[in-house]
């Protein structure tokens, strides 16, 4: 069933960049940002959940000195010590843990039982298919993927200062990655796979992320398969240095997801899509018995914050493209037109579109600039019209009107050009105006001017 999990996720993977519609910057933001809150609420769980052991004082104590040497090596240090902030913080709390007595005779039992070297155990695997699983397990690779698209999104926004929406190839080769590590480790009898969240929270609390660092530690992953005693080093670790080390890197996660969900304009509708899609995933996480009394077909989506919260968003999402007009159509009749209006009726549109904020600035912008050129120099009679053309990658305007074509020359006009000629000071408008968009184009269409501005979103 793992193996059909796999392959579920491969078969998904190609399919991910025709879902760029439906999966605007803001529901990655919300998967992002669910991803960091599910595993905060798992880890403060183990700790204060109804079925936790009770904390003693000096996991209080452990869990505080955990916490706090990471911030403050991560706040104030640098160079290496920065760097390093989460294992310096994880071993202090080690050594803390050690000191107080968490540890206890079976748990260095466990640790001295285990050799230092041996290979991994293949024997005994078989393999198992039940249909009745099939439904269950491809909601899970639903979840998974997901997860790994956020998780990837992520990286992506950490490693690119200009970053603006998720790159699909980039996301496609690691969702594909991990259907293909999630299919193997279902053939030799393990468990899957999937990308660590925390871990790309790590990096973007220490500032780490070059390539080079991914290749050591996938290096060290494979020498530690064969080291089983330190695998039982970690897997004794105390609850009050695990738990405080989580909250530490999904602090980061969090507020990556926030800023992504918030760098575009958000109306009404895309408003309602985060907030239900976070109750919703709140709900689960606040109320376990949820899942405990859905059927087992939707067992693993009520089960999960993350796929529950993520297929509420995909859903509105789509419920609420209904009725968006993808053209605004603006047409202004001389000395009847307030820059002022066009701008709050530019920006309104840009809200319901979920443009970013600073394109539709820029335009907004743009526009209104255009429009008192064009009004001042070549428009003398008839209809304005202003076109505005949006989807997720373009937005686009063309204005037309009747009267002299504003053209955007190369080189600026001379002094002499603009006092003498009598296209002058027209010219010198059509110059200033062709930088502020990312291309800019005249020509007459059907005997009148039209200008056409795009810009890059």
């Amino acid at each position: 069933m793992t193996f059909f999990s796999g392959l579920l996720e491969m078969v998904l993977a190609p399919l991910l960049h025709r879902m760029r519609a439906i999966f605007p910057s803001e529901i990655s933001g919300l998967v992002i940002f669910m991803i960091g809150l599910s595993a905060g609420v798992a880890g403060l769980r183990s700790l204060l959940g109804p079925q936790a052991a009770p904390l003693v004082t000096a996991e209080w104590s452990v869990a505080a000195i955990t916490l706090a040497t990471m911030m403050v090596f991560n706040v104030w240090g640098s160079g290496i010590a920065r760097m390093l902030c989460a294992l310096i913080g994880l071993i202090t709390g080690y050594a803390v843990a050690v000191l107080l007595g968490l540890l206890d005779a079976a748990h260095y039992a466990a640790i001295a039982d285990t050799p230092w070297l041996a290979a991994p155990d293949l024997g005994g695997i078989t393999h198992t298919f039940d249909i009745t699983l099939a439904a269950p397990f491809a909601i899970a690779s639903i979840a998974v993927a997901m997860k790994a698209v956020g998780t990837i999104t992520i990286c992506q926004r950490m490693n690119d200062a200009e970053w603006v929406r998720p790159e699909m190839k980039s996301v496609m080769r690691g969702v594909m990655a991990d259907g293909i590590a999630t299919s193997l480790a279902g053939l030799v009898g393990a468990f899957g796979t999937n990308t660590s969240t925390p871990s790309a929270g790590l990096a973007a609390a220490t500032g780490v992320a070059a390539r080079r660092v991914a290749y050591a530690a996938g290096a060290l992953f494979i020498v530690l398969g064969f080291l089983p005693k330190i695998a039982a080093l970690l897997a004794v670790m105390p609850r009050s240095v695990m738990v405080p080390a989580l909250m530490f890197v999904v602090s980061f996660i969090i507020i990556n997801g926030l800023q992504v969900m918030t760098s575009r304009l958000l109306d009404a509708r895309r408003t309602l899509v985060i907030g239900l899609s976070i109750v919703a995933g709140v709900a689960v996480e606040a109320f376990p018995a949820l899942a405990a009394s859905a059927p087992r077909i939707v067992a693993p989506v009520r089960g999960s914050s993350l796929v529950f919260s993520t297929l509420i968003a995909l859903t509105l999402n789509l419920l609420f493209r209904i009725g968006v007009r993808r053209t605004l159509v603006t047409q202004l009749e001389p000395g009847k037109w307030d820059l002022a209006q066009i701008e709050t009726t530019f920006r309104k549109q840009g809200a319901t579109w979920g443009a970013r904020v600073d394109v539709i600035n820029d335009a907004s912008w743009a526009i209104c600039q255009v429009v008192e050129a064009v009004a001042e120099n070549c428009w003398h009679s008839g209809t304005l019209k202003i076109q505005t053309t949006f989807d997720e990658f373009n937005l686009d305007v063309r204005i037309s009107y009747q009267g002299e074509l504003l053209q955007f020359p190369q080189q600026r006009p001379t002094d002499d050009e603009i006092i003498n000629s009598e296209d002058g000071v027209r010219r010198l408008a059509g110059y200033m105006l062709r930088h502020i968009s990312d291309k800019a184009s005249s020509e007459m269409k059907d005997g009148h001017p039209l200008l056409t501005f795009h810009f890059d979103h």
